[in-house]
C-alpha cells in the first residue's frame, strides 16, 4: 500500500521540484514502485522527468476535472518511475474547481485506487496555498518540506505548519510531517549553520539527517530532462538524494514495525479483556 507524500512549501525556490524528481528517481533505484504526480502548472517536474509537457494527450488537469482516470494518464519515464504529468492546463483546472463539489477531494479520489500499485506516491505541489495544494495535502499521508536554511525560510515553514494544522482539523486528520529537508546548503555559510541547528533543536528527528548541498550539477540536470542520477550519478547531489531515499525507506520500515507491534498489543489486550469478561 503506497505512502502518499506531498512535497510542499509555500515559499518558492526552495527545491521542491528538484526534490520531487530526484527523490522519485532515487526511490526507484532502491528499488521501489514510485509514482510522481506533477500538480504545478509550470510543469517543471514533468519536463525534468524527460516528458514534454507541450505534447501531452492528457494531464493531471484531466484527472482533477474527472475527465480521465489517473491510470489512463500515467506515463513511464526513463528513470524507472511512473509520472502523472502536469502542464499549464492546471491553471484552468483550478479555476473550474472553485465551484466544484468536493473540490478538495478530487486528487484523493483519483489516487486511492492506485495505492496498491505503488510503494510511494510523491506529489510536487505549487509554491502557494492554492486549491491544487489543498488537493495534495488532502490526499497525502504526510508532507515533506524542503527548505533553505535562511531566515525567511523559517517564516515560510511556520506558515506551512499553521496551514497543515488547519487542514488536519477540517479535511485530513491523519496528515503528518514526513520530515524537513535542508536543501541548497552551504556549510561555509554561518547563517545556514545557525538555522540548521535551530531546526534540529525544534523538530528533532523530523529533520532528515540527509542534507542536500548547493550543487551546480543538480541545477543543470533539469535542462537535460534527467534526474541527477541520470545526469551525473557521481555528483554530490546524486549521493545526497540516494541517501535521502535510503533514510525514507528505513523510516517507513520502522513505522511498519511499530504499527504491527501496536496492533498485536491491542489484539492481545482485547483477548485478555474478553477472557476476563
Amino acid at each position: 500500500m503506497a505512502r502518499i507524500i506531498a512535497i510542499a512549501n509555500q515559499k518558492g525556490g526552495v527545491g521542491k521540484t528538484t526534490t520531487a524528481v530526484n527523490l522519485a528517481a532515487s526511490l526507484a533505484r532502491t528499488p521501489k514502485r514510485v509514482l510522481l504526480v506533477d500538480l504545478d502548472a509550470q510543469g517543471n517536474a514533468t519536463m525534468g522527468s524527460g516528458v514534454d509537457k507541450r505534447e501531452l494527450a492528457a494531464s493531471s488537469c484531466d484527472v482533477l476535472l474527472e475527465e480521465a482516470s489517473a491510470d489512463a494518464v500515467i506515463v513511464k519515464t526513463a528513470e524507472g518511475f511512473d509520472l502523472l504529468p502536469g502542464n499549464n492546463d492546471l491553471t484552468a483546472a483550478e479555476i473550474e474547481l472553485m465551484d466544484g463539489e468536493g473540490r478538495e477531494q478530487r486528487l484523493k479520489r483519483a489516487l486511492d485506487p492506485l495505492r496498491g500499485n505503488y510503494d510511494y506516491i510523491l506529489i510536487d505541489c505549487p509554491p502557494a496555498l492554492s486549491l491544487l495544494t489543498l488537493n495534495a495535502l488532502t490526499a497525502a499521508d504526510s508532507v515533506l518540506v524542503p527548505m533553505q536554511c535562511e531566515y525567511y525560510a523559517l517564516e515560510g515553514l511556520t506558515s506551512l505548519l499553521q496551514t497543515i494544522d488547519a487542514l488536519k482539523a477540517r479535511l485530513n486528520p491523519a496528515l503528518e510531517i514526513e520530515g524537513v529537508l535542508r536543501t541548497m546548503f552551504d556549510v561555509r555559510n554561518n547563517l545556514a549553520n545557525a538555522v540548521s541547528a535551530e531546526l534540529v533543536q525544534h523538530f528533532g528527528d523530523k529533520v532528515f539527517r540527509t542534507i542536500v548541498p548547493r550543487n551546480v550539477r543538480l541545477a543543470e540536470a533539469p535542462s537535460h530532462g534527467q534526474s541527477i542520477l541520470g545526469y551525473d550519478k557521481a555528483s554530490r547531489g546524486s549521493v545526497a538524494y540516494l541517501g535521502l531515499a535510503g533514510e525514507m525507506v528505513r523510516r517507513q520500515h520502522e513505522r511498519e514495525i511499530t504499527n504491527k507491534t501496536t496492533q498485536e498489543t491491542r489484539a492481545m489486550a482485547q483477548r485478555v479483556t474478553e477472557k476476563q469478561a
